[in-house]
């Protein structure tokens, strides 16, 4: 590591950042306010060890000890290509599943903690996006302090694990308890944000906090002069023709995010086709579904795009789909990425139902319409009432939808926030 006198910034992300727009854009922010910027996250296969973007240095850190093989798989490029994980993670994944990752909880990055806490420099700010990365940004601080270093902590609830997806399957006495681990973890930062109002205000009553989160939402980065991907990066990326529209979802792949709905309602449109551009744990059954004769040439599945690349190729869809079954308070609550880059890219949102605070600043805004139920049908409709727009009128939309996400819904808006935790926490004298 160079030594300089600028002040070290870690982002801890409990994912692979291949990419994580958040991750990069708090990290940009941090780099402007004067720190020297690590984005610290999990390994994942084919992915470097170590490489930049710009001001960012990304290291990822392989899980090591006795829990490095519950370690989290994000993409598995299966040999055989069916898109199948092989035998034995699947296993893993099954025990995953049972009583071990309630007593162990969050278990699959414990081996992370345990590379971190031997590899991890030391720094002046640890911002730990998530539960999966607080606890390992809280023994990095402590182990600051012992050693006579002044740090802090920055906590990003992005959401509620305990009132989030992944724990519906838990029963609600396990639940409590876990919920207790996570009140005391995000107790113990030295300062919050947080996405949105709605996550601030359950942050603030279910872990009696001090001080309200700030938000910073996911707001996406106004870029003056975007990356060259072609005119029409998805259509020469899947080989459609122009007179395919095209339904985008865009993000993390996996179960509960409405795909299987998604898929079916593109059918019962004419003359269009699903693209899906992600990662995650669902990305083997969807490359599976694209093999599917049934959604030959309806259904197409592209790796993740850096967040410096995304607007075009958002803006490449004729609709966007936000289309997520409102199954949790995090879900129903939710403010993704895929939202704000929507606007961003001037692409108009079919979003699910129940989802208020989305439905909010699509309604207030007109940025697109909601469908009544996660029926295909009436998704279907959602997309159909989109895309029968004349021509002129659609283009005029887009434009007017970009303008506003340009003006009220941008990066700059949030860094302000986040600039202001920063000011708070940052002891007297330091830069």
């Amino acid at each position: 590591m160079v030594i300089t006198d600028r002040p070290r910034a870690v982002v801890l992300v409990g994912n692979p950042v291949n990419p994580y727009s958040r991750a990069i854009r708090v990290g940009r922010t941090l780099a402007d306010a004067g720190y020297d910027v690590e984005i610290a996250a999990t390994t994942e296969p084919g992915a470097p060890n170590e490489q930049h973007d710009g001001a960012l240095l990304i290291r990822r850190y392989p899980p090591s000890g006795m829990f490095a093989s519950l370690a989290a798989t994000h993409r598995w490029e299966s040999p055989d290509g069916t898109g199948r994980p092989p035998f034995r993670t699947r296993v893993v994944r099954a025990i995953r599943l049972g009583p071990a990752s309630w007593i162990f909880w969050p278990h699959t990055v414990r081996g992370w903690w345990h590379t971190l806490a031997i590899r991890l420099a030391p720094a002046d700010l640890y911002h730990a996006c998530g539960v999966l990365a607080i606890a390992a940004a809280l023994a990095a601080r402590r182990r600051d302090r012992r050693e006579g270093r002044s740090s802090f902590v920055v906590y990003d609830v992005i959401d509620i694990t305990l009132r989030s997806n992944n724990v519906l399957g838990m029963p609600g006495f396990v639940r409590r308890l876990l919920g207790r681990r996570e009140r005391s973890w995000a107790r113990a930062a030295d300062g919050h944000v947080t996405v949105n109002e709605a996550l601030a205000d359950v942050a603030v009553s279910r872990w009696s906090l001090d001080r309200r989160p700030a938000v910073v939402p996911n707001y996406p980065e106004v870029a003056d002069r975007p990356r060259d991907a072609g005119p029409d990066p998805i259509r020469a990326a899947t080989g459609l023709p122009v007179t395919t529209r095209i339904c985008l979802f865009q993000g993390r792949l996996g179960p509960n995010l409405g795909l299987d709905e998604a898929a079916e309602a593109v059918l019962l449109v004419p003359d269009a086709a699903l693209v899906l551009i992600g990662f995650g744990r669902g990305w083997a059954a969807s490359v599976a579904r694209d093999g599917d004769p049934r959604y030959a040439g309806r259904h197409f599945t592209l790796p993740a795009v850096h967040p410096d690349d995304l607007a075009r190729w958002v803006a490449s869809a004729d609709v966007a789909l936000c289309t997520l079954p409102p199954l949790s308070f995090n879900q129903r609550h939710a403010t993704p990425n895929k939202f704000f880059e929507s606007m961003a890219a001037g692409t108009p949102i079919v979003l699910g139902p129940d989802l208020p605070v989305m439905e909010e600043i699509l309604r207030r805004e007109d940025v697109g319409r909601v469908a009544r139920s996660m029926a295909p049908a009436d998704i279907a409709a959602a997309i159909i009432e989109i895309l029968d727009r004349p021509p002129a009128e659609l283009l005029d939309w887009r434009r007017a939808i970009q303008a506003a996400a340009r003006e009220r819904y941008s990066w700059p808006v949030a860094a302000a926030a986040y600039r202001r935790v920063l000011d708070d926490l940052r002891p007297a004298g330091r830069p």
